[in-house]
């Protein structure tokens, strides 16, 4: 492998269809699982970086793998204003697919990497997330962040 620097490759074509319909990004069922799966990759790393880094362990790392809980995704969504793309009278569980989906769109379109999406994550906890109630206040801040960063990479929904 060279050490240029790796360019994105192009998935936009996965979504080409939803680029004039802002209204079926935040409920397309098969973004929604492509974001399930970014979601927790991304948090899983950027928590295991963030702990070894916090609690000095260089020579023994942590390594968590993880689901982010939908309380988390669904609170962040709502905390960055982005509920209008979400279905009418969502519950917990829609708002977070709503999140997870958004998510993908911006990776698919090019606009975001999972190096940059771990490097932001990674830079938003505080303290000692291996506490529960510690990492669940972090990772909605952390969530939240994220969707106000990424989402002027989202056609406007009206």
């Amino acid at each position: 492998m060279d050490n240029k620097k790796e360019k994105n490759p192009d998935f936009s074509f996965l979504i080409t269809d939803l680029h004039e319909k802002p209204e079926k990004i935040g409920t397309d069922k098969g973004l929604a699982k492509i974001g399930d799966t970014i979601v927790n990759f991304t948090f899983s790393v950027a928590k295991s970086i963030y702990l070894t880094q916090y609690k000095n362990t260089l020579q023994n790392p942590i390594r968590e793998g993880e689901k982010v809980n939908k309380y988390v995704l669904s609170n962040a969504l709502k905390n960055a204003n982005m509920r209008k793309y979400a279905k009418t009278r969502p519950d917990s569980h829609d708002l977070a697919n709503t999140y997870e989906s958004l998510i993908a769109y911006v990776w698919l379109n090019g606009k975001i990497s999972l190096k940059e999406v771990i490097v932001f994550l990674g830079k938003q906890f505080k303290d000692d997330i291996s506490d529960y109630k510690l990492e669940r206040a972090n990772s909605i801040e952390a969530f939240t962040n994220l969707m106000n960063y990424i989402k002027k990479f989202i056609p406007k929904k009206e």
